[in-house]
């Protein structure tokens, strides 16, 4: 596999295991991590389908999608040029230029970058923390990735809402914490809810992750499904993480 050569001196490439797949990341910064994971593992891509992925960041998504999906093609919007520009060589890498295109640009504004109603699937891992204000450093790449600084659930669920097409899926993984304030964000957009899954790192401590399937247009009916138990015991994965999801 050709393609080392796009590895800088501040970047490492890690084994998706998956395909013989791998990712670029840097050495000391913001690292894809389980929830990424998990938001492959729950959304279901048909075969042909195309899927955006809003706020790719590495790349981690549409990469993990098109090693377990039979879809068409996927697209990730990245406003963080330097982090768009590592996704694209983790494309190039695996030789998958003709199956993942990488988007230079603002979430806020993706509904003018691409045909609205375009996409079968949208998937987003956005920033969870919205206490953004109290940062020292706003601007730096964990902060981007972790806090909303640049863009709001808000404008994730609404640009979502405009680029999927009706009867399509949105999906996001996000904090339990914030449920009730993503399910009424999600409906404001006509995004309604349908498949709900709970994450727990044990099975004995409350959920720290949800994941959220919502149709465009969709009738008000939600399944909550099983829960995700990460670990069954301290530092070992439960064999639903080492199957399902390969980690």
């Amino acid at each position: 596999m050709s393609g080392m050569q796009d590895v800088r001196e501040d970047e490492r490439v890690d084994d998706l295991e998956r395909n013989g797949y791998r990712i670029i990341q840097k050495t000391k910064g913001f690292c894809f991590g389980m929830d990424a994971v998990l938001l492959s593992g729950f959304v279901q891509v048909k075969p042909g389908e195309t899927v955006l992925d809003l706020g790719t960041g590495t790349g981690i998504i549409p990469i993990l999608l098109e090693a377990k999906t039979e879809g068409k093609h996927f697209t990730g919007l990245e406003i963080q040029e330097e982090v768009a520009d590592m996704a694209r060589r983790s494309v190039r890498l695996n030789g998958l230029e003709e199956k993942i295109k990488i988007v230079s640009g603002d979430i806020k504004e993706a509904g003018a970058l691409f045909s609205l109603a375009s996409f079968d699937v949208v998937t987003s891992n956005p920033p969870y923390m919205n206490d953004a204000h109290g940062l020292k450093n706003p601007g730096e790449m964990k902060a981007i990735s972790r806090h909303e600084v640049l863009c709001t659930l808000e404008d994730v669920v609404r640009e979502g809402a405009r680029l999927v097409k009706p009867g399509g899926r949105f999906c996001l993984v996000h904090r339990p914490h914030r449920l009730i304030e993503i399910i009424n964000v999600l409906t404001k957009y006509h995004l309604e809810p349908k498949r709900i899954k709970f994450v727990h790192p044990f099975a004995d401590r409350e959920a720290n992750m949800v994941l959220i399937e919502a149709v465009r247009g969709g009738r008000s009916m939600v399944k909550v499904e099983k829960p995700v138990i990460v670990f069954q015991e301290p530092g070992v994965y439960s064999e639903e993480i080492r199957t399902v999801y390969g980690y």
